[in-house]
């Protein structure tokens, strides 16, 4: 499958600012699924709208505008019903667009309450209390891929990008969409460009369009977190969203 270019091209970022309807190559096997004609939001997309939006700060704006209008081209979320939903569910996971890798640094008490399974006892929560490699190795073992807790593969393949990609079977997954070898290189997705590519992967796999379509906003919750984890944040986020893209 043919890798996307390390750059953006400058037509697809024209393309969306006009609200030209632009065409998704066909990947070949194994890349997204959403391939067809891809209708872009019937506004200038702008850093600007998008700062509104996202409520970024202008330069953090500026820094993601390019990267967002690639990956909604690319896996066809231009539509501002769709656009919102996805700038509220990133922002919640990343932070507003600023935390790019999953802070692990917990406390013995939330250790218990976030993964009541794996620290069923106080005692067993501070031995692990504070030390975020040991914590990812422990509660990712075995796993999405991952190898036993000596592997070292649930540090190493903790969440990444704006919507935290995390395993090893993921990483590979998603690489092999996007045509880069997270596998090898994980870090990659704690950079913009693949941050907000991988974000889109993840909406196109997880087919979170429909749902986006019909403000299904608990039922797209649900297929990224598995939960209801910060439904009140991610609702305050796309109501704003919704109302800076007119959607």
């Amino acid at each position: 499958m043919p890798e996307i270019p390390r750059e953006p091209p400058p037509s697809l970022r024209r393309a969306l600012e006009l609200g030209a309807a632009t065409p998704v190559a066909d990947p070949g096997p194994g890349g997204p699924t959403s391939t067809g004609p891809v209708t872009p939001p019937p506004f200038a997309l702008g850093a600007d709208l998008l700062a509104d939006a996202a409520s970024l700060a202008a330069p953090l704006s500026a820094r993601w505008h390019p990267h967002v209008l690639e990956a909604a081209e690319r896996f066809a979320f231009g539509s501002p019903a769709r656009l919102a939903m996805w700038i509220a569910q990133c922002g919640h996971e990343s932070g507003g667009f600023k935390r790019l890798v999953e802070n692990l640094n917990y406390s013995a008490d939330a250790l218990r309450k976030t993964w009541a399974q794996r620290f069923p006892t106080d005692e067993v929560a501070q031995r692990y209390a504070r030390q975020p490699e040991r914590i990812a190795n422990y509660v990712y073992a075995d796993r999405i891929g991952n190898g036993s807790e000596a592997s070292g593969d649930g540090w190493k393949y903790r969440g990444r990008g704006l919507i935290q990609i995390t395993g090893r079977e993921n990483y590979r997954a998603c690489g092999a969409a996007l045509g880069v070898d997270l596998e090898a290189e994980p870090d990659l997705l704690a950079s913009d460009r693949w941050a907000a590519l991988s974000a889109g992967w993840f909406w196109d796999v997880k087919k979170l369009g429909p749902p986006a379509d019909a403000g299904n906003l608990e039922l797209v919750t649900r297929r990224i977190n598995g939960g209801l984890k910060g439904l009140e944040d991610r609702r305050e986020r796309w109501e704003r969203a919704k109302r800076a893209l007119g959607a």
